[in-house]
This record gives structure tokens, C-alpha cells and sequence, in this order.
């Protein structure tokens, strides 16, 4: 199969370890998939991760070919990061494909799920997120829209670890600053198969509309 572009995949895990889920099964859509590697929160805290996947993009990019970003739950949030606010500078990602990314700190219904003292963003930040702490606020996704990067979310309705409500709100957040946006609200709850055929069909409609058509044999 001809590439169509690079895909760098960032893994889940809290910010705190490596999910399972590696993105290899998005290669059988034309992408070259890419693994990026960043600190997690007990080695380093925001921005340190940003700027640990800014530099596996930059290495990433190879033959001319688009460069996307994606990844899962913890990671999806940073692709998001990457692809809103450029590897180098705003627009310069094909698109982001978030999974079931957390992308709010302050989101009141996340934090009750979770038990005391077990708060991935706090371990991120270095402290409990909290309105106008500027860590809190630049790690928050929806501040940093505008540049026009297309974007699609995955995402459970029974999510529990990152409530479904998140990725609704952003979408619409998303759409009213100019980004094109596709939502996908489905069955199921946290880190779904990637190979499940809605999840896979919903991820070729999107690079069909980002990514530059492959001319025939």
C-alpha cells in the first residue's frame, strides 16, 4: 500500500506510563506509524511532555509526506497539543486523531471518579489544577484553537476515566473557531480497539478529507 502520510503516535497512560495501545492498526490506512516516547509526570512536569513530542515530530517527518499526530487517552491530549499549537508553528500538522483524550483539568465529573490523591493532572502539573493557575490553563486543549488544524475525536459514551462530555464540549469548541471537526461518539467505554470497524471507518473517512489522494497503479 502506497503511504499517504505519517502518522506519530503518542501512547496513553496517564502521563505516567505506557498504555498498550501503539496505533499499529491505523497502518493499513496509508499512514507510517511513527512511535513517540516522552518523560512521564514523575521525571518531569508540564510543558516537558510537549516538548518531548515536538521533538519526536520533528523526527518524524521524512519524504515530503503530511505529518499527523495521534494517540490515546493521555497521549491523544498531547497529540492535540502538538497539532492545535505546530510542531514549529501553528498549521504545520495534516490533523490530529485524539482517542478518548482527557483535555480538561478542571472538569468537575473526571475529578469525582477519581479516588484522593490519585489525580493524573496534578501529577502532570506538579499541583491540583486550579481557574487562572497558568499551568492549568495552558495545558487546557480548547486554549489554544485557531490555527485551523482538522481534528477528530473517539471517544465512549461509558467512558469513566475521561467523561464523554469532554470531547462533545471541545468538538463544538472546535467547529466555532474554524477547525474542521469529526466526532465520533460510540458504544463502549475507555481505550477501545483501534481495529473495531466503526472506529477503523470513521478514521479513513477523516484522512480521506486531510490527506491528498493517491493517484491510481
Amino acid at each position: 500500500m502506497t503511504e499517504r502520510g505519517v502518522l506519530l503516535w503518542i501512547h496513553g497512560g496517564g502521563w505516567r506510563a505506557r498504555a498498550h495501545e501503539d496505533g499499529a492498526a491505523l497502518a493499513s490506512l496509508g499512514l507510517r506509524v511513527v512511535p513517540a516516547s516522552y518523560r512521564f509526570s514523575h521525571q518531569a512536569r508540564w510543558p516537558a511532555q510537549l516538548d518531548d513530542v515536538r521533538a519526536a515530530a520533528r523526527s518524524a517527518r521524512v519524504g515530503g509526506l503530511p505529518l499527523l499526530v495521534g494517540g490515546d487517552s493521555a497521549g491523544g491530549m498531547l497529540a492535540l497539543q502538538v497539532a492545535l499549537r505546530g510542531v514549529d508553528r501553528p498549521g504545520d500538522v495534516a490533523g490530529a486523531l485524539a482517542y478518548w483524550a482527557p483535555v480538561d483539568p478542571l472538569d468537575p465529573e473526571q475529578r469525582r471518579h477519581r479516588a484522593p490523591g490519585d489525580d493524573p493532572w496534578t501529577d502532570l502539573l506538579g499541583h491540583p489544577p486550579a481557574a487562572g493557575d497558568p499551568a492549568t490553563t495552558d495545558a487546557t486543549v480548547a486554549t489554544h484553537l485557531g490555527s485551523g488544524v482538522p481534528v477528530l475525536l473517539v471517544q465512549g459514551r461509558d467512558d469513566v476515566p475521561v467523561p464523554a462530555a469532554q470531547a462533545v464540549g471541545l468538538a463544538g469548541r472546535l467547529l466555532s473557531a474554524g477547525h474542521p471537526t469529526h466526532l465520533w461518539l460510540t458504544h463502549g467505554g475507555h481505550a477501545l480497539d483501534l481495529a473495531r470497524p466503526d472506529l477503523r471507518a470513521v478514521a479513513a473517512a477523516f484522512l480521506d478529507g486531510v490527506l491528498p489522494e493517491v493517484p491510481a497503479d
